[in-house]
């Protein structure tokens, strides 16, 4: 069982959901230290002011914050405390949205709400009006001394809590668009089908961090004494003429795999403007007589999409 990282509570309308909140995220990062070469000892930091030169013990380090160069407000525990606002200890749901309107860009960081004892009934009572709605609940909270944008959702039974930026962290795209170029209808042609060549469903199972996987190796062979040689650097090819690299990967693509895609996804389409008429137990019913799996868990656009898939 994972440790709560924070405690409280939702909130919408009167109601209020006990929660715990878990990080959704366990990273497979290597860790390396930094050490001392001819000794291999561990390199350690001290915090040091830089006026006087010397090691600061802890209970002399405290928080300020820079207004001018030189310039600091010496803050207290009882300052952050002052600030407190909405969210400190609730995640206040504002509005209901749908979710798929929400663009990626916002996405920071997702964790899981699970319920707190003896708040079991309630929490299952927003899962499934979240479940039955199709929609996200867009919220605010505190944690770490920073308000937070957040966004619920339901992801295979489980109250999902995602972080998000808010709207002026998002940095503007001005000075990042590139030029109007015209582009010839033939390259957009080609273009669009070698993306179709390579379209197809998500399926998070086939990517796999190889640059973690090659590193292990390095570390796994030089513990064993052997000798590790860097690969031959490729020198860097003038860039082709863009027809002639576009026709070369769809060649080398296989042009019929797009084709069977469109069809594949022209069908899928057609069955779920079809379903998405239905209401979410019609849904459950179809989803039992197709003996989906896992059905019971899944929301409507998780059993539209099943079900589409499978029709």
């Amino acid at each position: 069982m994972p440790r709560a990282i924070w405690t409280g509570s939702i909130s919408f309308g009167l109601v209020n959901v006990p929660v715990r909140l878990y990080s959704a995220i366990s990273e497979h990062k290597l860790h390396f230290n930094l050490v001392h070469e001819s000794d291999q000892s561990p390199i350690g930091y001290q915090k040091v002011c830089k006026l006087e030169d010397k090691p600061v013990p802890d209970d002399e380090v405290v928080k300020a914050f820079e207004l001018e160069p030189g310039e600091y407000v010496l803050m207290e525990d009882e300052d952050f405390e002052a600030a407190r606002v909405e969210g400190y200890r609730t995640i206040e749901i504002t509005d209901f949205v749908p979710y798929e309107q929400v663009d990626p860009i916002y996405f920071a960081r997702t964790y899981y709400l699970g319920p707190e004892q003896g708040g079991e009934k309630v929490y299952s009572l927003l899962l499934r009006a979240l479940e039955d709605s199709g929609l996200a609940g867009i919220s605010k909270f505190v944690m770490r001394d920073r308000q937070y944008l957040g966004a619920l959702r339901v992801r295979d039974g489980v109250i999902t809590l995602e972080q998000l930026y808010f709207a002026d962290e998002i940095r503007p795209l001005d000075e990042i668009k590139p030029p109007k170029t015209k582009v010839s209808k033939e390259e957009l042609a080609m273009a669009e089908q070698l993306i179709e060549n390579f379209a197809g469903d998500f399926k998070p199972e086939k990517y796999k961090d190889t640059y973690r996987d090659a590193l292990c190796e390095i570390i796994r062979a030089k513990r064993a004494g052997k000798e590790v040689h860097r690969p031959p650097e490729t020198e860097e090819e003038a860039p082709p003429d863009l027809l002639e690299a576009l026709r070369a990967s769809i060649e080398a693509a296989g042009g019929g795999r797009g084709e069977r895609r469109r069809r594949g996804r022209t069908t899928r389409d057609g069955a779920r403007r079809d379903l998405s008429a239905l209401s979410k137990s019609e849904l459950d019913e179809r989803a039992r007589k197709a003996k989906v799996p896992g059905r019971s868990k899944m929301s409507k656009d998780e059993l539209i999409e099943a079900l589409s898939e499978a029709a």
